[in-house]
């Protein structure tokens, strides 16, 4: 599996994060996971740790966001924007693995396919605050 397709996932399992229980976390993951097709044991066990890594460091992670931003606090984003900064967030400051343009270019595609037809440019902007 492709390291777009892992964030992809990552995506959606940290967009989960949001409308679950932190405890029902590991049995969201593992119902996600018996349902995802072409992915080996090193990807799952990719995304298993990279989510939980983010979820870990998601108040330190906005606390960044909302330094960058006016007038649009996470509280008041939607949430497919604010996980895709999260993830973005997180790749720039946390993995050293993922160069910065690419964590902005990856985010940005992700906003294309799954956020309104500003989030691409609103994901883009912040981004860019937080690499200045």
């Amino acid at each position: 599996m492709k390291r777009t397709e892992q964030r992809e996932h990552i995506f959606k399992m940290l967009f989960g994060v949001e409308f679950n229980a932190g405890g029902d976390m590991p049995e969201q993951l593992e119902l996600y996971f018996g349902q995802l097709e072409g992915a080996g044991e090193k990807d799952l066990d990719y995304i298993r740790e990279k989510v939980q890594k983010i979820a870990s460091k998601v108040e330190e992670i906005d606390a960044l966001i909302n330094e960058h931003t006016t007038r649009w606090k996470t509280s008041r984003m939607n949430k497919v924007d604010l996980t895709i900064l999260r993830l973005a967030v997180y790749e720039m400051r946390w993995d050293e693995d993922v160069p910065t343009g690419v964590a902005i270019d990856e985010a940005v595609e992700l906003a294309k396919k799954y956020s309104s037809e500003d989030g691409p440019s609103f994901v883009n902007g912040v981004l860019a605050k937080l690499v200045d």
